[in-house]
Protein backbone atom coordinates (compact mmCIF):
# COMPACT_ATOMS: atom_id res chain seq x y z
CA UNK A 1 0.00 0.00 0.00
CA UNK A 2 3.13 2.65 0.23
CA UNK A 3 4.56 3.62 -2.83
CA UNK A 4 8.20 4.48 -2.17
CA UNK A 5 8.78 5.39 -5.94
CA UNK A 6 5.51 7.49 -6.47
CA UNK A 7 7.03 10.73 -4.87
CA UNK A 8 4.22 11.37 -2.49
CA UNK A 9 5.68 11.47 0.86
CA UNK A 10 4.93 8.28 2.86
CA UNK A 11 3.03 9.73 5.92
CA UNK A 12 0.86 11.15 3.29
CA UNK A 13 -0.27 7.77 1.26
CA UNK A 14 -0.77 6.03 4.98
CA UNK A 15 -3.10 9.06 5.58
CA UNK A 16 -4.63 8.29 2.00
CA UNK A 17 -5.43 4.84 2.98
CA UNK A 18 -6.86 5.10 6.55
CA UNK A 19 -9.18 8.23 5.07
CA UNK A 20 -10.28 5.91 1.80
CA UNK A 21 -10.79 3.20 4.50
CA UNK A 22 -12.97 5.50 6.96
CA UNK A 23 -14.98 6.61 3.91
CA UNK A 24 -15.89 3.34 2.96
CA UNK A 25 -17.05 2.22 6.05
CA UNK A 26 -14.44 -0.03 7.43
CA UNK A 27 -13.95 1.75 10.52
CA UNK A 28 -17.31 3.21 11.51
CA UNK A 29 -17.66 6.64 13.43
CA UNK A 30 -16.76 5.71 16.42
CA UNK A 31 -14.21 2.76 16.11
CA UNK A 32 -10.79 2.69 17.39
CA UNK A 33 -8.03 2.23 14.83
CA UNK A 34 -5.54 -0.08 14.85
CA UNK A 35 -2.75 0.58 17.26
CA UNK A 36 0.75 2.39 15.96
CA UNK A 37 2.79 -0.97 16.21
CA UNK A 38 -0.24 -2.86 13.68
CA UNK A 39 -0.20 0.10 11.55
CA UNK A 40 3.92 0.09 11.82
CA UNK A 41 4.07 -3.24 10.52
CA UNK A 42 1.21 -3.61 8.19
CA UNK A 43 2.35 -0.70 5.93
CA UNK A 44 5.78 -1.18 6.53
CA UNK A 45 6.81 2.32 7.90
CA UNK A 46 8.49 3.98 10.95
CA UNK A 47 6.28 5.18 14.09
CA UNK A 48 7.09 8.52 13.28
CA UNK A 49 5.95 8.25 10.38
CA UNK A 50 2.52 6.73 11.02
CA UNK A 51 1.90 9.59 14.08
CA UNK A 52 2.70 12.40 11.25
CA UNK A 53 -0.23 10.48 9.30
CA UNK A 54 -2.75 10.38 12.11
CA UNK A 55 -1.67 14.05 12.93
CA UNK A 56 -3.03 15.05 9.14
CA UNK A 57 -6.36 13.02 10.16
CA UNK A 58 -6.65 14.82 13.25
CA UNK A 59 -5.61 18.14 11.52
CA UNK A 60 -8.78 17.21 9.19
CA UNK A 61 -11.02 16.61 12.11
CA UNK A 62 -11.43 12.97 11.19
CA UNK A 63 -10.36 11.49 13.97
CA UNK A 64 -9.68 12.65 17.61
CA UNK A 65 -7.22 11.03 19.92
CA UNK A 66 -7.95 9.96 23.44
CA UNK A 67 -5.63 9.95 25.92
CA UNK A 68 -4.60 6.16 27.21
CA UNK A 69 -7.18 4.41 24.76
CA UNK A 70 -6.24 5.39 21.63
CA UNK A 71 -7.28 7.50 17.99
CA UNK A 72 -10.74 6.70 17.08
CA UNK A 73 -12.92 8.00 14.12
CA UNK A 74 -14.95 10.75 15.34
CA UNK A 75 -18.15 10.47 16.09
CA UNK A 76 -20.24 13.05 14.45
CA UNK A 77 -24.17 13.14 15.09
CA UNK A 78 -25.76 15.14 12.30
CA UNK A 79 -28.54 16.97 12.82
CA UNK A 80 -30.41 17.37 9.24
CA UNK A 81 -31.64 21.22 8.83
CA UNK A 82 -34.66 21.34 6.37
CA UNK A 83 -35.36 24.53 5.15
CA UNK A 84 -38.75 23.53 4.23
CA UNK A 85 -40.24 22.52 6.97
CA UNK A 86 -38.29 24.22 9.87
CA UNK A 87 -39.47 27.54 9.77
CA UNK A 88 -42.86 26.99 8.30
CA UNK A 89 -46.25 28.68 9.88
CA UNK A 90 -47.10 25.29 11.11
CA UNK A 91 -44.52 24.94 13.39
CA UNK A 92 -45.43 28.12 14.34
CA UNK A 93 -48.70 27.66 15.27
CA UNK A 94 -47.60 24.32 16.70
CA UNK A 95 -45.42 25.70 18.88
CA UNK A 96 -42.23 25.13 18.16
CA UNK A 97 -39.58 26.78 17.34
CA UNK A 98 -36.98 25.78 14.47
CA UNK A 99 -34.51 24.20 16.89
CA UNK A 100 -37.52 22.44 19.09
CA UNK A 101 -38.97 21.48 15.34
CA UNK A 102 -35.10 19.61 14.72
CA UNK A 103 -35.06 17.86 18.17
CA UNK A 104 -38.49 16.44 17.50
CA UNK A 105 -37.52 15.15 13.94
CA UNK A 106 -33.99 13.85 15.35
CA UNK A 107 -34.92 12.37 19.07
CA UNK A 108 -32.30 14.71 21.24
CA UNK A 109 -33.28 16.22 24.08
CA UNK A 110 -33.37 20.65 23.49
CA UNK A 111 -31.73 23.34 25.61
CA UNK A 112 -31.79 27.06 24.69
CA UNK A 113 -30.51 29.55 26.85
CA UNK A 114 -31.09 32.92 26.00
CA UNK A 115 -30.15 36.39 26.96
CA UNK A 116 -31.51 39.43 25.82
CA UNK A 117 -29.55 43.04 25.95
CA UNK A 118 -29.79 46.54 23.59
CA UNK A 119 -27.94 47.61 21.63
CA UNK A 120 -27.26 50.25 18.72
CA UNK A 121 -27.06 48.88 15.14
CA UNK A 122 -23.21 48.94 13.45
CA UNK A 123 -23.27 49.20 9.73
CA UNK A 124 -23.75 45.53 8.97
CA UNK A 125 -26.66 45.14 10.59
CA UNK A 126 -28.10 48.11 9.90
CA UNK A 127 -27.61 47.41 6.14
CA UNK A 128 -29.37 44.01 6.68
CA UNK A 129 -32.78 45.87 8.66
CA UNK A 130 -32.27 48.58 6.23
CA UNK A 131 -32.25 51.22 8.96
CA UNK A 132 -29.89 53.92 9.53
CA UNK A 133 -26.90 52.99 12.17
CA UNK A 134 -27.32 53.60 14.99
CA UNK A 135 -30.93 53.05 15.31
CA UNK A 136 -31.50 50.72 18.57
CA UNK A 137 -32.10 46.98 18.59
CA UNK A 138 -32.82 44.25 20.69
CA UNK A 139 -30.52 41.64 20.45
CA UNK A 140 -31.06 38.02 21.20
CA UNK A 141 -28.04 35.94 22.15
CA UNK A 142 -28.82 31.87 22.26
CA UNK A 143 -26.49 28.78 22.82
CA UNK A 144 -28.59 25.27 21.82
CA UNK A 145 -27.52 22.34 23.09
CA UNK A 146 -28.77 18.95 21.79
CA UNK A 147 -28.15 16.15 24.93
CA UNK A 148 -26.60 19.02 26.78
CA UNK A 149 -24.08 19.97 24.19
CA UNK A 150 -23.91 23.13 22.50
CA UNK A 151 -24.53 23.05 18.51
CA UNK A 152 -25.85 25.84 17.72
CA UNK A 153 -24.66 29.49 18.78
CA UNK A 154 -27.44 32.03 17.25
CA UNK A 155 -27.70 36.02 17.31
CA UNK A 156 -30.88 37.82 16.59
CA UNK A 157 -30.82 41.37 16.19
CA UNK A 158 -34.30 43.34 15.71
CA UNK A 159 -35.59 46.78 15.57
CA UNK A 160 -36.59 47.54 18.72
CA UNK A 161 -39.55 49.45 17.51
CA UNK A 162 -40.79 46.13 16.86
CA UNK A 163 -40.35 44.40 19.94
CA UNK A 164 -41.38 46.53 22.38
CA UNK A 165 -43.78 45.77 24.60
CA UNK A 166 -43.70 41.36 23.90
CA UNK A 167 -41.66 38.79 24.90
CA UNK A 168 -39.08 38.71 22.63
CA UNK A 169 -37.39 41.38 24.89
CA UNK A 170 -37.98 38.29 27.53
CA UNK A 171 -35.39 35.36 27.50
CA UNK A 172 -39.22 32.75 27.19
CA UNK A 173 -40.06 34.48 24.05
CA UNK A 174 -43.03 32.00 24.20
CA UNK A 175 -44.53 29.13 21.84
CA UNK A 176 -43.57 29.80 18.60
CA UNK A 177 -40.60 31.99 19.94
CA UNK A 178 -39.82 35.30 18.17
CA UNK A 179 -41.34 35.13 14.74
CA UNK A 180 -44.87 33.93 16.31
CA UNK A 181 -44.73 37.71 19.10
CA UNK A 182 -43.73 39.29 15.73
CA UNK A 183 -46.94 37.84 14.13
CA UNK A 184 -49.58 38.42 16.73
CA UNK A 185 -48.23 42.35 16.87
CA UNK A 186 -49.25 42.37 13.49
CA UNK A 187 -46.02 41.62 11.71
CA UNK A 188 -46.97 38.88 8.71
CA UNK A 189 -43.60 37.09 7.98
CA UNK A 190 -43.82 36.78 3.88
CA UNK A 191 -40.20 35.47 3.31
CA UNK A 192 -37.05 34.44 4.38
CA UNK A 193 -33.52 35.19 2.90
CA UNK A 194 -30.21 33.03 4.15
CA UNK A 195 -26.91 33.35 3.12
CA UNK A 196 -24.53 30.22 4.35
CA UNK A 197 -20.56 30.34 4.69
CA UNK A 198 -18.33 28.40 6.32
CA UNK A 199 -14.71 29.19 8.37
CA UNK A 200 -12.33 28.30 10.96
CA UNK A 201 -14.11 29.07 13.98
CA UNK A 202 -12.74 31.42 16.63
CA UNK A 203 -10.49 30.45 19.98
CA UNK A 204 -13.79 31.15 22.52
CA UNK A 205 -16.23 29.19 19.36
CA UNK A 206 -13.81 26.31 19.42
CA UNK A 207 -14.44 26.30 23.26
CA UNK A 208 -17.91 26.44 23.65
CA UNK A 209 -18.85 24.00 20.69
CA UNK A 210 -16.21 21.96 22.01
CA UNK A 211 -14.37 21.67 18.16
CA UNK A 212 -11.33 19.88 18.14
CA UNK A 213 -8.71 21.04 15.64
CA UNK A 214 -9.70 20.80 11.85
CA UNK A 215 -13.13 21.48 12.01
CA UNK A 216 -14.90 23.67 10.59
CA UNK A 217 -18.16 25.74 11.41
CA UNK A 218 -21.15 26.78 8.80
CA UNK A 219 -22.21 30.58 9.47
CA UNK A 220 -25.60 31.02 8.43
CA UNK A 221 -27.06 34.95 8.08
CA UNK A 222 -30.63 34.76 7.68
CA UNK A 223 -33.20 38.12 7.51
CA UNK A 224 -37.12 37.46 8.00
CA UNK A 225 -38.86 39.62 6.10
CA UNK A 226 -42.44 40.93 6.26
CA UNK A 227 -44.43 40.44 2.93
CA UNK A 228 -43.69 44.02 1.60
CA UNK A 229 -39.74 43.03 1.86
CA UNK A 230 -39.29 45.00 5.32
CA UNK A 231 -36.57 43.36 7.14
CA UNK A 232 -37.92 42.34 10.48
CA UNK A 233 -34.79 40.34 11.97
CA UNK A 234 -31.40 39.38 10.99
CA UNK A 235 -30.25 36.01 12.53
CA UNK A 236 -26.40 35.50 13.24
CA UNK A 237 -25.90 31.30 13.34
CA UNK A 238 -22.55 29.18 13.86
CA UNK A 239 -22.81 25.76 13.38
CA UNK A 240 -20.51 23.05 13.86
CA UNK A 241 -19.55 21.80 10.08
CA UNK A 242 -19.22 17.90 11.44
CA UNK A 243 -22.92 17.94 13.18
CA UNK A 244 -25.25 19.45 10.62
CA UNK A 245 -26.35 19.01 7.16
CA UNK A 246 -28.37 21.46 5.63
CA UNK A 247 -31.07 21.08 2.60
CA UNK A 248 -32.94 23.64 0.44
CA UNK A 249 -35.68 23.49 -1.85
CA UNK A 250 -36.32 25.71 -4.64
CA UNK A 251 -39.28 26.32 -7.12
CA UNK A 252 -38.57 25.50 -10.54
CA UNK A 253 -41.22 27.97 -11.97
Amino acid sequence: MVDRTSGVPVHRQVATDLRKRILAGEYAPGDRLPSERHMVESYGVSRLTVREALNILRTEGVVVTVRGRGVFVRASATIHRLARSRLSPAARAAGRGAFLTEADAHGFTPAVEVAVSFERADERVAGHLGVAPGTEVTVRDRWMRADGVVVQLAVSRLPRRLTRGTRIEEPDAGPGGSYARLVEAGQAIGYFTEDVGSRMPTPDEMSVLRLGPGIPVVTVTRVAHDRDGAALEVNDMVLPAHRYRLSYEFSAE
